[in-house]
């Protein structure tokens, strides 16, 4: 057991000097906004995504990544520093990156520094400037079309867009099904943009980090009509679990569906919770849609990385920046510390090890920058809170960390959670006092959605001491970390 262990040490090493003394490896960084861990090679009985398919079969798939809160902008410049949220201090929608912390090290800054030609198409950080002068070799790129407000093609959706109310200005329907070609809508204009880069970068001499952010499956849900042709409405089910979970803290949801991010677009309404069974279904019938609509410009966009001859010097990694609610708990959206809303879906491709492979270890947005710096011969930050996957490639069962953290602000309160074996708990901590004021265990044994909180039942006293003791208030990843490689189970 040891030589077999000794052997396995000896060839990761083997395996990491290699890696470094190799050329320098692009990067093709593909970002999904909302996207959920629900395709087809998620084991998702509806959703049509074969090019997203192809990908994991060509690399691993992470069956139980996590990201660190879920809400975009936190969530995003968390994993493009490599910083958990408490240590950017960014938990909300208000605060850009460089303004806040102006003078952290992110990764296409870094990647820039080492001499790669760094470049930002569509949604990448919430803010769009972020990062513009220090890590992008140019200004990040927005594409720009014949839509109207946010993304509409149809007379009658422009009709009814909203241009008077400054925080929901160009907000209209929440779905639209235009029968217009893919480029049409400004998603599809990203990835024609990122075939052209992809062109011009194999051109030139230096290698290249490139980011492609869709927009899609966000609000709202507009996709060409052929998309929402792949499904039948009347196939769609939802979410048995109409209400939120017995003994939950009333201040651990997202709301009782007036502060609903979806309540700002025309046709929602603004106090019913649950949903009319068919609205609720159309909407969903909207987000398959769009993930499909998605998953064909990945793929003609990895489909021109292998007609250049590029894909035996890129890594591939694609993340959905967070989870989304579809019905679960008769809720919508984020912005809580639930399982459906922190796990996300997350792809990775390189060259130089085994494909069609998953692995059900317990990973993080912080791992991504580690990762690819060690994937790419870059050097890895002191500054990284994340630990390199890249053993994981090679041996997917390895045995890995014991928690993936996250957490998620409530007022006076901060909620942080882990998800450990069968379990996620969270705590919510008074910020002011430090004080626990509320706890929540959920048992996943059976799959993403729970119906009862068991934190004060007594059967569970020692799962919530064991994983109160694991969280350490939010910072229990700490004790994990161990040469900022690797994370040992405890």
């Amino acid at each position: 057991m040891k030589q077999k262990r000794l052997l396995a040490v000896v060839g990761l090493c083997i395996l990491s000097i290699a890696l470094r003394a190799a050329p320098a490896r692009n990067v093709l960084f593909v970002a999904v906004d909302d996207l959920r861990p629900e395709l087809a090679c998620y084991d998702h009985p509806m959703i049509k995504s074969p090019n997203l398919d192809r990908l994991a079969g060509q690399g691993v798939l992470f069956n139980r990544a996590y990201c660190q809160q879920a809400v975009c902008a936190p969530s995003r410049i968390s994993l493009l520093t490599g910083l958990r949220p408490d240590s950017t201090t960014i938990h909300d929608l208000n605060h850009p990156m460089r303004k806040t912390i102006p003078e952290v090290l992110s990764m296409p800054q870094h990647f820039r520094r080492n001499g790669y030609e760094t470049v930002s198409l569509g949604k990448i950080y919430h803010h769009s400037s972020d990062d513009n002068k220090l890590g992008w070799s140019a200004p990040a790129w927005k594409p720009k079309g014949d839509w109207k407000g946010r993304g509409y093609l149809a007379p009658e959706s422009q009709e009814r867009i909203n241009w008077k109310n400054k925080r929901q200005r160009g907000v209209g329907p929440a779905f639209e099904s235009a029968d217009v070609p893919d480029n049409a809508y400004p998603d599809g204009q990203i990835a024609d943009r990122a075939i052209a880069e992809l062109k011009r970068l194999s051109e030139g001499t230096a290698p290249f980090f490139l980011a492609v952010g869709f927009i899609k499956p966000h609000l709202p849900f507009n996709a060409p009509k052929r998309y929402w042709d792949l499904y039948d409405r009347d196939r769609i089910m939802l979410s048995p679990q109409v209400d939120w979970p017995r003994e939950m803290p009333s201040f651990a949801s997202n709301g009782n569906g007036t502060s609903w991010e979806i309540n700002g677009y025309v046709g929602i309404p603004k106090k019913t919770r649950p949903f009319s069974p068919g609205l609720s279904k159309e909407l969903i019938h909207g987000y398959y849609a769009c993930v499909s609509y998605v998953d064909a410009l990945i793929g003609r966009v990895v489909t021109q990385l292998d007609d250049l001859g590029l894909r035996d010097d890129t890594v591939v990694i694609l993340w959905g920046d967070h989870g989304w609610k579809l019905s679960e708990y008769s809720a919508w959206c984020k912005h809580t510390n639930f399982e459906i809303d922190a796990r996300v879906p997350m792809l990775l491709s390189a060259p130089g090890f085994g494909a069609g492979k998953r692995t059900d270890a317990l990973v993080e947005f912080v791992d991504i920058f580690p990762t690819l710096c060690e994937l790419t011969g870059v050097s890895v930050p002191a500054s990284c809170e994340g630990a390199s996957m890249v053993p994981l490639l090679k041996e997917p069962d390895l045995a890995w960390k014991g928690a993936a953290f996250s957490q998620y602000p409530r007022g006076p309160r901060m909620g942080y959670s882990l998800r450990s074996g069968p379990w996620r708990y969270t705590e919510w901590v008074e910020r002011k006092t430090g004080k626990v004021s509320a706890r929540e265990l959920y048992d996943h044994s059976a799959g993403p959605v729970s119906s009862a909180n068991l934190a004060e039942q007594p059967d569970h006293a020692e799962t919530v001491k064991r994983l109160s003791a694991l969280l350490a208030k939010g910072q229990g990843w700490k004790a994990m970390q161990k040469g900022g490689r690797r994370i040992d189970t405890p």
